[in-house]
C-alpha cells in the first residue's frame, strides 16, 4: 500500500467547528499579488490591444505570434487527422450535449394577469459568445464542445474560442478538432486574463462579446470577476470538486477510483466521501491507500488528497444529505442503495450522479449534461452552464384600452403614495380614455 495524506478523516461530528468551516469555506484565498496582476494585464490589453496580447504570448507561452487567430484550415486538418477513436468519441460526445441542450432550451411564455392586461417574456439569443477552453496542465477539447455546442443550440450568432498556444503558437491539436466539431466561428491562440480581457473589450483582432463562459485557473477566474461589471459571465469558478455519498451498497474500490479521478484535475482539487458508518470509511480509505501511486498524475493526486482530501463518517443518510448541501458540491455521487430517494433531498449541488454506475467521467464528457459547474460552494447560488446562459429574456406587456381605464384609478394612487405625480398624470389620462 502507499502511503498517503488526507487533510480530514473520522467522524463528521468531531471535526468541530474549526475543521467544518476549513471544509466548507474552500474559496480561492484573496491574493493581492493576484488581483492586482490581473488588473494591470486587463488594463494593457484594454489600452494596447493586440499588440499587448502578443506580448503576454511571447512572455507566458514562449511563442511569437504573427496573428492571433488560428485558419479555418488548420481546425479542420487537426480533426482529419485525428486518432479515429478520438473522434469517434467526440462526436458522440457532441451529439449528446446538443440533444440534452436542445431539450433545455427556454420557452417563450404569455400570462393573461387580468382581462386585457398581458404580460409575456420571450427568450432572445445573445450576439456573441466567448468560450475559454484552458490549457497548461492539459488541454480540454470536451469545454470546448461544453461551451460551445449550448451556444450553438440557443441561437447565438458568433461563438469564439480563446485556448493558449503551446510553442509552436497554436493551441493543442486535439483542442483544434473540437472547434472543428463543434463548429464554432473563430479561434484565436491565448490564455489566461489576456484572453478574458480582449474577449471583454474587444481588440483589433478579438471581437468584444456579449458573455464569457468557460473553466480557467485562479488568473482566469479573477480576470472574469473583474471584467463582470462591462460583460456577462457564466459564474466564477474553481478546481474540481468532488463529494460521494457512500453506503455499505457501495463497492468501495470505485468510490476511491472517482475521488482519485477527481484529484488528478489539480493540486487545490477537493475531494470529499461521506460515508454512512465507520467501517464503510475505513474500507474507503483502505482502498485510497492501495490506489495512490498508480496514476500518472500522481503527485497532483497526492497534493490535492494532502491540501482538500477528506473521507468523514455520518450515523445517517439524513446526516449525509445534510453534509452535502452545507457543503454544495460541483460534483456529487450518490453510491448508496436508494440513490433516487437521496436525490429528491439534495438541494445543492452543481450536477448529480445518481447510482455507483453513474460514474463522474461519464458526465465529464459524454452524457450530454454540461460539466462547466459551480466550486467553492457557490452552487448554493447559481446553477451549471446551460442554454439558458446564452439567451437574454425581453420582456413586454400589453394593455388593452379598456384595461387601461380599468388600471388608471389604483395605478394613480399607487404613485400619488410614492409622490411621482408624472407617473399619477399618465395613468390616469386613460381613466376617461376606455373603448376597444
Amino acid at each position: 500500500m502507499s502511503t498517503f495524506t488526507l487533510r480530514f478523516r473520522g467522524a463528521a461530528s468531531s471535526l468541530g467547528a474549526d475543521g467544518r468551516r476549513a471544509l466548507l469555506d474552500r474559496g480561492t484565498v484573496d491574493d493581492d499579488v493576484l488581483r492586482d496582476t490581473v488588473a494591470a494585464t486587463i488594463e494593457v490589453v484594454r489600452r494596447e490591444g493586440d499588440v499587448a496580447l502578443k506580448a503576454l504570448v511571447r512572455e507566458y507561452d514562449k511563442a511569437n505570434l504573427k496573428r492571433l487567430d488560428v485558419p479555418r484550415e488548420r481546425w479542420t486538418a487537426a480533426l482529419d487527422a485525428l486518432d479515429p477513436k478520438v473522434r469517434t468519441a467526440m462526436e458522440r460526445a457532441a451529439r449528446n450535449i446538443e440533444r440534452a441542450h436542445r431539450a433545455f432550451l427556454p420557452v417563450a411564455t404569455e400570462v393573461e394577469t387580468e382581462p386585457g392586461v398581458v404580460v409575456g417574456r420571450r427568450p432572445d439569443p445573445l450576439g456573441s459568445v466567448g468560450v475559454y477552453a484552458p490549457g497548461g496542465r492539459a488541454a480540454y477539447p470536451s469545454s470546448v464542445l461544453m461551451g460551445a455546442i449550448p451556444a450553438r443550440v440557443a441561437g447565438v450568432r458568433e461563438v469564439i474560442i480563446c485556448s493558449p498556444p503551446g510553442t509552436s503558437g497554436s493551441p493543442s491539436d486535439v483542442v483544434l478538432a473540437a472547434c472543428a466539431v463543434a463548429g464554432v466561428d473563430k479561434v484565436f491562440a491565448l490564455g489566461g486574463a489576456g484572453a478574458i480581457a480582449a474577449m471583454a473589450f474587444g481588440t483589433a483582432s478579438v471581437p468584444r462579446v456579449d458573455r464569457i463562459v468557460g473553466p480557467g485557473n485562479a488568473w482566469v477566474t479573477e480576470a472574469k470577476l473583474q471584467v463582470a461589471k462591462v460583460c456577462a459571465i457564466d459564474s466564477p469558478a474553481g478546481p474540481s470538486e468532488l463529494l460521494v455519498i457512500a453506503d455499505s451498497s457501495a463497492d468501495p474500490a470505485q468510490v476511491a477510483r472517482e475521488l482519485l479521478a477527481q484529484a488528478e484535475h489539480d493540486p487545490r482539487a477537493c475531494v470529499v466521501a461521506v460515508a454512512i458508518g465507520d467501517d464503510v470509511a475505513e474500507r474507503i480509505e483502505e482502498r485510497l491507500a492501495m490506489m495512490v501511486g498508480g496514476y500518472d498524475r500522481d503527485a497532483i493526486i497526492r497534493q490535492a488528497l494532502r491540501a482538500n482530501g477528506a473521507v468523514v463518517s455520518v450515523p445517517s443518510i439524513e446526516e449525509a444529505v445534510a453534509f452535502s448541501n452545507a457543503y454544495a458540491p460541483e460534483h456529487l455521487l450518490i453510491a448508496v442503495a436508494d440513490a433516487d430517494v437521496v436525490l429528491s433531498r439534495v438541494r445543492n449541488a452543481g450536477t448529480v450522479f445518481v447510482g455507483e454506475s453513474s460514474s463522474v467521467s461519464f458526465g465529464d464528457y459524454m452524457t450530454g449534461a454540461n460539466h462547466t459547474l459551480l466550486t467553492n460552494g457557490l452552487a448554493r447560488s447559481y446553477s451549471g452552464l446551460s442554454t439558458s446562459d446564452f439567451i437574454r429574456w425581453t420582456t413586454y406587456q400589453r394593455v388593452t384600452r379598456d384595461a387601461a381605464a380599468r388600471l388608471a384609478d389604483d395605478v394613480g394612487a399607487f404613485a400619488d403614495a410614492e409622490r411621482l405625480d408624472g407617473h399619477a398624470k399618465a395613468a390616469r389620462a386613460w381613466a376617461t380614455r376606455g373603448g376597444s
